[in-house]
């Protein structure tokens, strides 16, 4: 499933958001421009279990912070940054720009150590905001778990664009992540597949177990048009 839009609209101008797209942007071209020395980069500054567990002192801690900026590929930016596009936009909006940045790091932060929890002699830098989007992506679900996603979802190898509430949308992709880190431990492979699934995993979890602390009421908020808490 690919997300393409929403039909959430923001109500002021997301800085935090579109300041974290430009970043991962800017970072991913200058990690393009160091030619064969990229792969060096990401090696120094992605996080590698091993390592941290290993060669535990400030630095390892920092690469948990910069790990979330840098991508390995187009599909990869790409992919991440829509998502942020798409769900970003609207938690920023309920949660403030601050208490959202702290929201997105936090979660970003869980999904790491969860990756490095469960790959402790894995040798191989994980990279990427996608255990910090999950963690965006959880809070859109709480918050607005039946807004319209519209998707672009394949039907016998044809792609179908359709809509679908984002409880349905995010429970079809966390159900995805779930099964898809069980068979990486089944089969005793490290981020299967080349995607770390555990850490989107923990982000998601994380970003759950995140909101109630950073939600602060402090008046009453006007619902949107089709806000509807099934809990």
């Amino acid at each position: 499933m690919i997300p393409l839009a929403d039909n959430i609209p923001h109500r002021r101008f997301p800085i935090i958001n579109w300041l974290l797209i430009v970043s991962n942007v800017l970072i991913f071209f200058f990690t393009l421009s160091l030619g064969e020395v990229a792969q060096q980069f990401v090696q120094i500054f992605g996080v590698i279990p091993y390592r941290f567990l290993n060669e535990f002192d400030s630095f390892e801690v920092m690469t948990i912070f910069s790990s979330m900026f840098l991508h390995g590929g187009w599909a990869h930016i790409i992919g991440n940054m829509v998502a942020l596009y798409i769900f970003g936009d609207n938690v920023e909006d309920r949660l403030g720009s601050i208490r959202y940045l702290i929201f997105y790091i936090l979660s970003g932060v869980a999904a790491a150590l969860t990756h490095i929890y469960l790959n402790q002699d894995s040798h191989i830098p994980t990279i990427g905001a996608s255990g910090a989007i999950s963690g965006v992506m959880a809070a859109y679900l709480i918050f607005f778990p039946t807004a319209k996603v519209i998707t672009v979802f394949p039907i016998l190898f044809f792609p179908y664009i359709i809509e679908l509430p984002a409880i349905v949308y995010t429970g079809v992709w966390f159900i995805t992540q779930f099964f898809s880190g069980l068979l990486s431990v089944v089969s005793n492979a490290q981020a299967f597949g080349g995607v770390a699934y555990w850490a989107h995993i923990g982000g998601f979890v994380g970003g759950i177990i995140l909101i109630p602390f950073l939600l602060v009421k402090k008046y009453k908020r006007r619902r949107y048009i089709d806000e509807y808490y099934p809990w």
